[in-house]
């Protein structure tokens, strides 16, 4: 969709609401019809044929979520994207909302500044991916790692600022707090996505400040180790005995998941899940949403091929069809094939074969990830380097980065 040809259709009994709505999306360059109730938008939708409709949940005679359902009744029209702006934050009509099919529920007052880009966030669907923690094993700070930045794995997606998904826990997870805070979005609602409970992934999550304050809501999921829950895992590192605040002092409402092997559907958004090659129960996840598709495999080993005790090809096929088409892959790549030798059997990758995979799966973009905490900037620097030249050496249509602490891709 161009969005430069872009109709809007706002729908809201407030003048003031209807100038202020008007004005920001003309600024931005977009074609808007305004009205103040539902009464004639049938047949102007039908004249019209808008490509987004803004639309107040309450208004005089038919409500938002009618009038959507009539929208939706109406087989001869191009089906507009529909977006309910309401000053009711309950979550009784949000999920009316959602139930309906609403393909977002914003809240009142609208922030100026951001409300074109939230608009259009979820009429073109975006996944935004942001870096907070690329390290593995432990943190690393110091003039080594000021490039690249040395905390340890935090990852955070957001789709169509309707779901935030972080994928583990790290001492990266306390930049994000930082952020959320700076940025004033609370309340903050998240699914925490833990690959498995090894310190590294999971030892920020006494510093993630939103845990601690009211109204927010998280729910942790990952792999139980035999045993022992997922939340005892994460419970246990905030034992009195380790730090001096328990979980029991989170005031936000946080609830727990357990993940084997599954697929699982978030909203419209799939989850799938894989089991990985690492110590402990390890998963892997692949997040499926409006034909984009993200891919986050870490900690995981693949054996060299020359490796004839341990080298499983079955293994390997599994992973590869697992990420395969992947617009952007984010994988464990900790060691160069000159590291790995006095590594193996220790839970991470060596880079030849972490290229491999990517190209054989089709991968578009391949983020390298997890990085040892020997490797100075210079060396992560060198691995990109590589990595280039064996992905040219493969013809390979993928392309490789490495992000860094801080970085952002949208997609």
């Amino acid at each position: 969709m161009d969005n430069k040809k872009l109709r809007f259709l706002i729908i809201d009994d407030s003048k003031t609401i209807l100038m202020t709505y008007t004005l920001l999306l003309e600024q931005a360059g977009y074609e808007v019809i305004a009205l103040s109730s539902c009464d004639q938008a049938i047949e102007t939708i039908l004249k019209e044929q808008p490509d987004v409709v803004l639309c107040d949940l309450m208004l005089p005679g038919l409500d938002g979520i009618e009038f959507f359902k009539k929208i939706r009744s109406e087989t001869d029209i191009k089906q507009p994207v529909f977006i309910v702006i309401s000053g009711k934050q309950f979550d009784y009509d949000r999920r009316r909302a959602k139930e309906a099919g609403v393909d977002a529920y914003l809240t009142k007052p609208i922030n100026e500044a951001t409300f074109v880009e939230e608009i259009l966030s979820h009429v073109e669907c975006k996944m935004t991916i942001r870096f907070w923690g690329v390290r593995g094993t432990l943190p690393v700070p110091g003039s080594k790692s000021i490039k690249y930045g040395g905390n340890t794995n935090c990852i955070s997606l957001n789709i169509a600022n309707k779901q935030n998904f972080i994928f583990d826990a790290g001492s990266g997870i306390k930049e994000l707090s930082n952020y959320i805070l700076r940025e004033e979005l609370i309340p903050y609602k998240a699914k925490i996505f833990i690959s498995h409970p090894h310190y590294d992934h999971i030892n920020g999550i006494p510093f993630f400040v939103p845990l601690y304050m009211k109204g927010n809501e998280f729910e942790f999921l990952g792999s139980d180790q035999g045993s022992v829950t997922l939340e005892k895992c994460l419970s246990d590192q905030m034992d009195s005995v380790y730090f001096p605040v328990t979980m029991n002092e989170f005031s936000s409402t946080v609830s727990f998941h357990s993940l084997n092997e599954e697929t699982i559907m978030i909203e419209d958004i799939q989850v799938d899940t894989i089991l990985l090659n690492h110590p402990g129960r390890c998963i892997g996840f692949k997040i499926t949403y409006k034909g984009k598709v993200f891919s986050y495999i870490t900690d995981n080993e693949i054996y060299l091929k020359n490796d004839t005790q341990r080298y499983n090809k079955d293994e390997v096929d599994r992973l590869i069809s697992f990420i395969r088409d992947s617009d952007v892959l984010v994988i464990d790549a900790t060691y160069t094939d000159a590291e790995y030798p006095r590594k193996v059997g220790w839970g991470h990758s060596p880079l030849s074969m972490v290229i491999e995979v990517a190209d054989l799966a089709h991968v578009k973009l391949l983020c390298l990830h997890h990085h040892d905490p020997d490797q100075t900037d210079d060396d992560i620097d060198k691995k990109l380097e590589t990595a280039k030249k064996l992905l040219t050496d493969r013809k390979s249509a993928t392309i490789v980065v490495i992000p860094k602490e801080g970085d952002e891709i949208v997609f």
